[in-house]
C-alpha cells in the first residue's frame, strides 16, 4: 500500500476511522534524520498491506502534531482502533518499527 499524505481534513477517516493499524511518520522537509527515515517508512508500507501508513509533516498540520505532544522530529505513532498504542523518537530501525505495529 501506498503512503498517505494525513492532513487535518482526512485524519479522522483515515487514521481514526481506520479498521487497520496505522503507522504515523511527523516530519518535516528540513529534519535530516525524518530523510533517513522516510525511506524505511516507505518500505514498511510497500511490504505490509495490513497495515496503514501515513506521513505528516509537521510545519504544515502543526495542530495535528501539538495535538499528538510532538516535540522532537522524526516521531512515529502507531493507532489501533483510533487510540495511539506505540510511539517512538528519533532514527529507529526497520525492525523496531516493526515490533511497534
Amino acid at each position: 500500500m501506498s503512503v498517505l499524505t494525513i492532513t487535518q481534513n482526512n485524519f479522522e477517516r483515515e487514521v481514526l476511522n481506520s479498521d487497520k493499524p496505522v503507522l504515523l511518520d511527523f516530519w518535516a522537509s528540513w529534519c535530516g534524520p525524518c530523510r533517513m527515515l522516510s525511506p524505511v517508512v516507505d518500505e514498511i508500507a510497500e511490504e505490509n498491506p495490513q497495515i496503514k501508513v501515513g506521513k505528516i509533516n509537521v510545519d504544515e498540520e502543526g495542530d495535528l502534531a501539538a495535538s499528538f505532544g510532538v516535540m522532537s522530529i522524526p516521531t512515529l505513532v502507531v493507532i489501533k482502533n483510533g487510540q495511539v498504542v506505540n510511539q517512538s523518537v528519533g532514527v529507529v530501525p526497520k525492525q523496531k518499527i516493526l515490533g511497534m505495529l
